[in-house]
């Protein structure tokens, strides 16, 4: 908590109200019986006109400036800019922030890249992304192709892989970097954490599936990306899946990830078309760690030992009354045993997916881990309530 605030308050500087001129005034309420942060609120600035200028959003009370980032694409339909920001709001309460427009040289930021994903040609055909609690990736046609015409180093998999970080600050190029000049180099700790984590064909932390029968069709690896934004608030990507086999059903699956700051989960909205069911998986790697599902929360976690450490792996679902069932699916096939969540899909699902590391200090036991996921779950389906309105100024 020490570092939270003291990051804070080196972030917050105040405004200077003559250089400004306000725009919007959103109204944030927070109506749970917990404090709520890492929240990202968004706002729709589509029809804001500020012609090269930019935007900063103030405390109306305090005048302390939020760190800010604009989307120029969010996926949502009719909506081609975003404003996001992460504002502190006690329980029970609202508080109110001005979207002022400044001259853009007014603006500093040296956070712009707390959130960041980008395609990793240098290692193969990665994409990899991460914030400041969890890092992630998965893997392109290249090392697709590999496997198939039995090249060493590819990687077959649709499955979503982790690198267990023990540090705040952005360390994938800096691991990609290492792995250029020693090969491997980033499977050992030496104090930011490390990629001892295997995927394989599983479904890692958050891969999708469909059940035929007794067993479970998957997509191979992606074959296109589209990197949307980085910042200090989002970083959000879209891959692309070549069509795949569930039983004589022809599956097409369209994946837009995003991770925001603060946050040990994943958001995943998947577009699928082919099938009426989904089931949205965690690899269970030697099959020792302890199961926990809550069905009327929408979210299930896998506990587990982990070389000399912990680790929690969670999914929970934006919509816990499409869930049809859970499913501890073990078996003899390498890598192929998941605890998967088996939910309705009308088009597309959303779920958010991720991990929490005993090493890296910030969950100590599966109650805590599963704590996160149970408050994270509440929060989720009790949203922040955002009021925007025009300024008279």
């Amino acid at each position: 908590m020490k570092k939270i605030a003291l990051f804070l308050s080196i972030m917050c500087c105040f405004s200077c109200a003559e250089k400004s001129s306000e725009v919007l005034s959103v109204t944030v309420k927070n109506s749970l019986d917990i404090d709520r942060a890492f929240e990202t609120v968004e706002v729709d600035i589509t029809e804001v006109e500020f012609n090269g200028q930019s935007l900063e959003v103030v405390h109306s009370e305090t005048n302390e400036i939020l760190v800010s980032q604009i989307v120029d694409y969010d996926g949502k339909v009719g909506i081609d800019r975003v404003l996001l920001f992460q504002p502190e709001i006690q329980a029970n309460s609202e508080a109110t922030f001005k979207i002022n427009i400044i001259p853009a040289e007014e603006k500093t930021d040296s956070t712009s890249m707390r959130c960041y994903s980008r395609f990793v040609p240098e290692r193969t055909d990665d994409y990899a992304w991460e914030n400041n609690k969890v890092a992630f990736r998965t893997f392109g046609p290249v090392a697709q192709q590999m496997i198939e015409d039995g090249i060493k180093g590819g990687t077959l998999t649709s499955g979503m892989d982790a690198w267990l970080k023990r540090v705040e600050y952005p360390i994938i190029n800096k691991w990609y970097a290492k792995d250029a000049i020693e090969k491997g180099a980033y499977h050992k700790d030496t104090g930011e954490g490390l990629d001892n984590f295997h995927v394989g064909v599983s479904r890692g932390v958050g891969g999708i599936a469909v059940k035929t029968d007794s067993t479970y069709a998957v997509s191979k690896n992606f074959t296109n990306y589209k990197t949307i934004t980085n910042g200090p608030i989002r970083t959000s990507f879209i891959l692309d899946y070549a069509n795949w086999d569930a039983n004589g059903k022809t599956i097409q699956e369209r994946k837009h990830i995003i991770l925001d700051y603060g946050q040990n989960l994943t958001r995943h909205i998947v577009e699928l078309k082919g099938t009426d069911k989904v089931s949205i998986g965690l690899t269970l790697h030697k099959n020792d760690g302890e199961v926990t599902t809550n069905k009327v929360q929408g979210w299930m976690s896998y506990w587990e030992p982990f070389d000399d450490s912990e680790l929690g792996q969670g999914v929970v679902l934006a919509n816990p009354q499409s869930i049809l069932n859970f499913d501890n699916y073990v078996t003899d096939k390498k890598d192929q045993s998941n605890l998967y969540v088996e939910s309705n899909v009308s088009g597309a699902i959303e779920y958010y997916a991720g991990f929490g590391w005993k090493k890296s200090g910030q969950f100590q036991s599966k109650e805590e881990w599963n704590n996160y996921l149970s408050r994270f779950s509440k929060c989720l389906n009790h949203p922040l309530e955002v009021n925007v309105t025009i300024s008279s100024k």
